[in-house]
């Protein structure tokens, strides 16, 4: 049967792990759905040189799956997503666009919690070819790398309080969870801080199986109107 693949593009069977998890409540829609992790990866995806040197091996990975129904690429940053459409006519969704078209429904400014402070400028180059800088209340940067996201008694107290800045200080109504590695803090993060959160592999999963049910695709066959 036909699969959704979601692709981790960073080597941590942790992260993938997660995601996995994360998305568990969507298999309710019947689409089967697999999560695998690029083991060419480095451990974090953190700069622009580590997000752009795990295209080709993705690329490699995505096209081996023979029973693919579509693609998540499920880092923040959507390393190589523009490549993978032009590689398939199958829905192929990155999570970071996913996770703010989403927010865009869901509150009028959005605010990010990133991992690390040299993550922000990569997020503010997609935030502004998607045209919505004027949506985004701030970008926050945790601090800590992926590695330490497993940590639950650092991470999800450092997001509360960087979740309550972005609400308190920079007016975010909603906000994002910016790297794949958060995605079991959404629902303690949402209690705490009383604003809705997008986990972003959620958002593009949801997405994903949407256009893959619609047989949505961003190369529709043309039609003979001869």
């Amino acid at each position: 049967m036909s699969t959704l693949i979601v692709i981790n593009p960073n080597s941590s069977h942790t992260v993938t792990g997660g995601i996995d998890v994360a998305i568990t409540p969507l298999r309710s829609f019947g689409i089967p759905i697999r999560c695998l992790t690029l083991a060419e990866g480095p451990s974090g995806i953190e700069c622009q040189r580590q997000a752009d040197l795990t295209i080709a091996p993705m690329l490699e990975l995505a096209a081996a799956q023979t029973d693919a129904a579509g693609y998540v690429i499920a880092c923040f940053g959507d390393p190589g997503l523009h490549a993978l459409r032009d590689q398939t006519d199958l829905p192929v969704i990155g999570i970071q666009e996913a996770a703010v078209v989403t927010a865009l429904t869901l509150g009028q400014r959005f605010g990010v919690i990133a991992i690390l402070p040299h993550s922000i400028p990569r997020h503010l180059r997609a935030f502004g070819a998607m045209g919505v800088l004027d949506r985004l209340a701030g970008d926050r940067a945790l601090g800590l790398g992926v590695a330490d996201l497993a940590n639950p008694h650092t991470s999800l107290d450092a997001m509360i309080a960087t979740g309550r800045q972005l609400r308190d200080d920079d007016g975010a109504n909603v906000l994002i969870m910016g790297c794949a590695g958060m995605a079991s803090y959404r629902e303690p993060l949402q209690e705490a801080t009383g604003l809705p959160v997008v986990e972003p592999t959620q958002a593009a999963v949801s997405m994903a199986l949407g256009q893959i049910q619609l047989d949505l695709s961003h190369k529709p066959q043309s039609t003979d109107h001869a």
